[in-house]
C-alpha cells in the first residue's frame, strides 16, 4: 500500500473520530548518527500480538525506509505471536524489500514471531531468548499443512534448513538429536547458532549493528502513536466483539424507546470507535463506514417510515453486513465475530427487558419523557383505563400518540406495526406505561 493512502487514511479516521478518537500518526524517531545524510538503519520494533494493524505498520516502514535509502532494516521481536495471516503480510514485506533485513529476538519470537524471523536475511538472539513453537491452533491437518509449507518455503528463501522451520510447526516431524517426533521445537538462542538457525548472540542493538558493519551508522526508530496504539487495542477480536455488542444493544435500545439516551449515546461511540480503530489502523477505509451509515439508514427507513418490511430492510441488512465483511478481512471471520456479537446482544436485549424495565433500571437510562409539540405530548395527566378505546394519532413502532376520549396519551403497541388512524384498544396500565392493541375490524 502507497504510503501517502495510508496517511490519507490516518487523516481521514482522525476527523471522523474526533474527541473519541483524535491522534497523530506514528512517528519515526531518528537517533544520533555519524554523517549527516549518511544512509541509515531503520529499526523497526514489532513487540506484543502481531496483528493486521501491526502488519500496515511494517509495511508503510518499509516504504519509508526505502524512500529514505536505508541500507538495512532491523525488525526488533519480543512476541508470543498472534495471527497468521498478520504475520504472513510481514514476511511478504521483508521478503520484497529490496533493503536487507535483520531480526533481532530480545527475548522471544514464538509462533506467528518466528514466522517473521524466518524472512530475515541476518538472525541474532539474545541471550536468553528463543524462537519457535508455532504449532497452530486448531492443529488440524489442514492448518499445520498450510503453515509448514509457509514455514519452509520461508526458511528456503532465506538460506535455512526447511526441516527445521517445519519442525517448529508440525509435531510429526523428527530431527535427530534435536526434537523428537510428538514434540513442537524451540530453539534457545545457544541452539539456534549451533544449528545454524541464528547468525549469532547479541546483548543489544549495538552490539547486532556492529556485527553487520553498521557500527555507529545512524538509526531511525520507528513508532506508533498513542493513537496507533489505542487502535490496534480497540480492533483486538475480542474488544471488537464487545464494541460490536454493545453498539448492537445501545441502537436496539434506542429504537425501541422515546427520546435519545443512554443507550443510543452508547451505541453510537461503541460504532465509532469500532470502525475508527479500524480506520486508524489501516485496516479499512472509508467504504465501511459508508456501507454501514447506508444500511442504518435503511433499517430506519424501514421501521419507522415503510409500513411492514422489505427492499429497503433487505438492503440495509445486506450493507450492514457488508461492511462488517470488509471490516473483519473475510467473511469467515466476520461472520464468527458477528455472530458472537448478535448473540451476546440478544441474551443482553432479553435480560434488559425482562428484568431491567420491571426494576426500574430502563428508566434510569433512558429518556421516557417526551417534549411538547406538534406530535409530541408530555406525559402528564390522567391514565386511560383497561378496557378503553380510541384511536391512533402517529403510527405505533411499537412506541407513538394514541387519542381516548380526547386525550392525547403515548402508548406502545402490544403487537407489531399499527399505523395513524387505527381503532386501537388499552390492554394494559402500568404507571405511565400504556399498552394497546388494534382493534380488528373496526
Amino acid at each position: 500500500m502507497k504510503p501517502w493512502r495510508l496517511g490519507l487514511r490516518r487523516i481521514l479516521a482522525g476527523v471522523a473520530l474526533g474527541a473519541v478518537l483524535a491522534g497523530g500518526a506514528g512517528l519515526s524517531a531518528p537517533s544520533s548518527g555519524t554523517a549527516p545524510g549518511e544512509a541509515p538503519v531503520w529499526v523497526i520494533p514489532v513487540h506484543g500480538t502481531i496483528d493486521l494493524g501491526l502488519a500496515v505498520y511494517v509495511e508503510r516502514e518499509a516504504a519509508k525506509a526505502l524512500e529514505a535509502g536505508a541500507q538495512l532494516i532491523l525488525i526488533e521481536l519480543n512476541t508470543f505471536g498472534g495471527r497468521v495471516d498478520a504475520a504472513t503480510e510481514i514476511r511478504d514485506t521483508l521478503l520484497r524489500s529490496p533493503i536487507p533485513a535483520a531480526a533481532f529476538i530480545g527475548e522471544r519470537a514464538w509462533s506467528a514471531g518466528a514466522l517473521i524471523a524466518l524472512a530475515a536475511d541476518w538472525i541474532y538472539m539474545a541471550p536468553g531468548s528463543s524462537i519457535g513453537a508455532a504449532q497452530p491452533v486448531p492443529a488440524d491437518e489442514k492448518t499445520v499443512s498450510a503453515l509448514r509449507a509457509e514455514f519452509e518455503a520461508t526458511a528456503e528463501r532465506t538460506g535455512r534448513d526447511p526441516r527445521i522451520a517445519a519442525a517448529m510447526v508440525d509435531a510429526s516431524v523428527a530431527i535427530d538429536g534435536l526434537v523428537a517426533e510428538g514434540q513442537i521445537l524451540t530453539l534457545t538462542a545457544v541452539r539456534a547458532v549451533e544449528v545454524g538457525y541464528a547468525d549469532g548472540i547479541a546483548s543489544s542493538r549495538e552490539e547486532v549493528l556492529a556485527a553487520l558493519g553498521f557500527a555507529g551508522r545512524q538509526t531511525v526508530v520507528a513508532r506508533l502513536s498513542w493513537a496507533e496504539r489505542a487502535a490496534r487495542f480497540l480492533s483486538e477480536p475480542t474488544v471488537s466483539q464487545l464494541l460490536l455488542t454493545l453498539g448492537f444493544l445501545g441502537l436496539i435500545a434506542e429504537a425501541t424507546s422515546p427520546g435519545l439516551g443512554v443507550p443510543g449515546a452508547v451505541g453510537v461511540i461503541s460504532l465509532l470507535l469500532f470502525y475508527g480503530s479500524r480506520m486508524i489502523a489501516g485496516l479499512v477505509g472509508w467504504e465501511a463506514a459508508l456501507l454501514l451509515l447506508a444500511g442504518l439508514v435503511l433499517l430506519a427507513l424501514e421501521i419507522f417510515v415503510i409500513p411492514g418490511f422489505g427492499v429497503a430492510g433487505l438492503a440495509g441488512i445486506g450493507a450492514t453486513l457488508a461492511s462488517l465483511v470488509i471490516s473483519f478481512g473475510g467473511v469467515e471471520e466476520a461472520l464468527r465475530s458477528v455472530g458472537i456479537s448478535l448473540a451476546l446482544t440478544l441474551a443482553g436485549a432479553v435480560v434488559i427487558w425482562r428484568y431491567g424495565r420491571r426494576r426500574g433500571l430502563w428508566r434510569r437510562v433512558v429518556l421516557e419523557t417526551r417534549l411538547a409539540g406538534k406530535d409530541r405530548t408530555v406525559d402528564e395527566g390522567p391514565r386511560p383505563a383497561v378496557g378503553q378505546q380510541g384511536v391512533a394519532l402517529t403510527a405505533l413502532r411499537p412506541s407513538g400518540i394514541v387519542e381516548i376520549e380526547g386525550e392525547r396519551v403515548d402508548a406502545l403497541s402490544e403487537g407489531g406495526y399499527i399505523a395513524a388512524g387505527t381503532p386501537v384498544e388499552v390492554r394494559a396500565v402500568e404507571g405511565r406505561r400504556v399498552v394497546v392493541r388494534e382493534i380488528k375490524g373496526g
